[in-house]
């Protein structure tokens, strides 16, 4: 897959597109419906299937503390696109002048002159420019006038409940890991490379690799039953802390993995981890004594649930 930042395209490459803009976090079922329709539209153009998103989000630039919880980390978004057969990401950033551009200028500038669309294929709730002024009667109407076509997708059904980042972020909040699972069409991962800590686990009995999540709030929090997996490609089962660990003075969101009877360094790799079962969630505990026989317990219900 071909990754643009910015909308320098290569002139090579500037012969158009079929597109489709949006966050795309999660990738999930729904997307997926969407990023099909686009392949389908780019083969018979002979076009590459492209796919616009802005980072950060519009919500997380003019809203960033009321902004959603990421379910996607910008390069776990590429590597799904990736997997879903997009021929480009193009990734802008949001800022002031993308946020005031009314729908004409969003359609006269980004999507007809910089990547020269032929077709778009959006969502039913899609809406660009500022103050989300333009809906779907108005980008028709512009291609229209500028030689584009558009295709506006349903919404994806799964069991009576409408496919959303929203829908998957409310089932991982509430633990519901396989009902995420469903939506998402594969189990929820989250991936980093391990980074030094305070070693306080290894002394604990627990060591840990730790991994920074990289976005501001996660939609995952508490004790967690896991499986991780390195660039050997092996799955190890374990027992995962997700959160500011209270009890040692933390602050910055973490992700702490033990993974069961392995031996090894882990640090500067690159780590993705599977959530499976919610144990409990986080909190302070009266001393270090009393937390250590807590993660005793937890790392029994781990082993127990993941074999």
């Amino acid at each position: 897959m071909e990754i643009v930042r910015g909308l320098k395209i290569p002139e090579a490459q500037q012969r158009g597109c079929v597109l489709t803009v949006g966050n795309y976090d999660g990738v999930h079922l729904g997307h997926q419906q969407m990023l099909k329709s686009l392949r389908q539209h780019a083969g018979r153009l002979g076009l590459p299937a492209t796919v616009l998103v802005f980072e950060p989000s519009s919500k997380e630039f003019i809203d960033p503390e009321g902004a959603p919880p990421r379910l996607t980390r910008w390069r776990e978004k590429c590597l799904a696109l990736a997997a879903c057969g997009v021929d480009r990401l193009v990734t802008l950033r949001f800022d002031e002048r993308i946020r005031a551009m009314d729908p004409r200028a969003f359609v006269d500038e980004l999507i007809v002159g910089a990547l020269g669309t032929r077709h778009m294929v959006i969502g039913d709730d899609f809406r660009y420019g500022c103050r989300a002024a333009g809906n779907i009667e108005t980008l028709v109407e512009a291609g229209r006038e500028r030689g584009f076509t558009v295709e506006q997708m349903p919404p994806y059904v799964l069991d009576a409940v409408r496919v959303s980042s929203t829908a998957v972020r409310q089932r991982l909040e509430r633990g519901d890991f396989a009902g995420a699972e469903r939506l998402l069409g594969r189990p929820y991962r989250m991936q980093g490379r391990v980074v030094h800590g305070q070693a306080l686990g290894r002394g604990l009995g627990f060591p840990t690799a730790n991994l920074r999540l990289g976005r501001r709030k996660t939609a995952v929090e508490g004790v967690l039953a896991v499986r991780a997996r390195g660039s050997d490609g092996v799955s190890r089962a374990g027992v995962a802390s997700l959160g500011t660990r209270p009890t040692v003075g933390g602050i910055e969101p973490l992700l702490e993995v033990h993974l069961f009877d392995f031996e090894g360094d882990l640090y500067g790799r690159t780590l993705e981890v599977e959530f499976v079962a919610k144990l409990r969630d986080e909190r302070k505990f009266a001393s270090l004594d009393s937390m250590v026989e807590q993660m005793r317990r937890d790392a029994a219900e781990a082993r127990r649930l993941l074999t």
